[in-house]
């Protein structure tokens, strides 16, 4: 049944590919973003965009569309930055959201689906990361994301307000931002397009579960049309359940663009983890999602959009 959807963050990377998977499902969807990151046309024709910020007042969202459902994706995404600026990653993480939450008590919104993190989970020795483990997040973007998910079980309890929320797994695709600290995959093609040497830090033999931003939408959508309600648990992964080092990364986008440049060496960044793995196996037995974008494929998609932006630049067709 098609619902009204405020997404907020909805002209970001992520939001912008959940509008277009809500509409295309006939779903009526309203865009909440104060357009810091995200662009005014990634949102699509006909979708209101309301350009506010989480972090102050954003009733007039609420009072003009009414929405049933918010998916809720509006977030400070950088872990190297919310370790520099705690407050701020907190003020509009856990303040901005909290802010969200309680707009939707007091409209009526009937149920909330929250962009968490992979990051919540901190670096467990035990691989793949289950829902039901104890989370023990190094970074200030960890913790404020894990902290969120206990404002919204509260809110359930309290206010029988249905949720969830997504731990993603690292998430790469077509309208990543290039020019911030979150997204190798982003970051890496902005550099091999400009010809330039990009950092690779630990080692290289850092291992991450990198999904599709595509499978990323599908599980927002899955999640949003299915009943929770009364749910004992409702966090779940969504990722691929396969490792990748980003020197593996950086080859395939590397051979993918046709360029022979070289990467540079860096140390440890603070808040990083070694290895991150995380099993999907719950959200597939709940729901009818699964991952349908296998990394190669992702990748010469990703190539292609960012090359694409570059005059003169082709990619490789994999």
């Amino acid at each position: 049944m098609a619902s009204k959807v405020l997404v907020t963050g909805g002209a970001g990377f992520i939001g912008s590919h959940i509008v277009e998977v809500l509409l295309a499902r006939g779903h009526q969807v309203a865009v909440l973003d104060n357009l810091s990151s995200g662009r005014r046309e990634q949102v699509p024709g006909g979708v209101p965009l309301f350009e506010l910020d989480i972090t102050g007042s954003i009733d007039a969202a609420f009072e003009s569309f009414r929405p049933e459902i918010v998916c809720h994706q509006a977030a400070q995404v950088s872990v190297s930055f919310s370790v520099k600026h705690p407050e701020v990653d907190a003020t509009t993480n856990i303040l901005g959201s909290i802010r969200v939450i309680d707009a939707c008590r007091r409209f009526g919104v009937r149920k909330v689906v929250y962009a968490s993190s992979a990051a919540a989970y901190g670096p467990l020795e035990t691989l793949p990361l289950r829902e039901d483990m104890r989370c023990r997040p190094v970074s200030c973007y960890g913790s404020s994301k894990y902290t969120v998910e206990h404002y919204l079980a509260t809110a359930a309890r309290d206010w029988s307000l249905e949720w969830a929320a997504l731990r993603y797994a690292n998430v790469y695709g077509p309208r990543q931002d290039p020019h911030g600290e979150a997204g190798v995959v982003a970051i890496f093609s902005n550099a091999l397009l400009a010809g330039k040497a990009p950092t690779i830090f630990g080692g290289g033999e850092l291992t991450r579960d990198y999904v599709f931003v595509e499978d990323i939408a599908a599980a927002n959508r899955v999640v949003i049309e299915a009943d929770l309600a009364g749910h004992a648990d409702p966090v779940f992964n969504v990722s691929t359940g396969e490792p990748t080092t980003t020197n593996r990364i950086f080859e395939l986008l590397r051979e993918a663009y046709g360029v022979d440049v070289e990467a540079i060496a860096g140390g440890w960044r603070p808040g990083d983890v070694a290895h991150s793995l995380l099993e999907n196996a719950k959200l597939r037995a709940e729901t009818e999602w699964a991952p349908e974008v296998g990394l190669e494929r992702g990748l010469a998609a990703t190539a292609e959009f960012f090359g694409g932006r570059v005059s003169g630049v082709r990619t490789r067709a994999r």
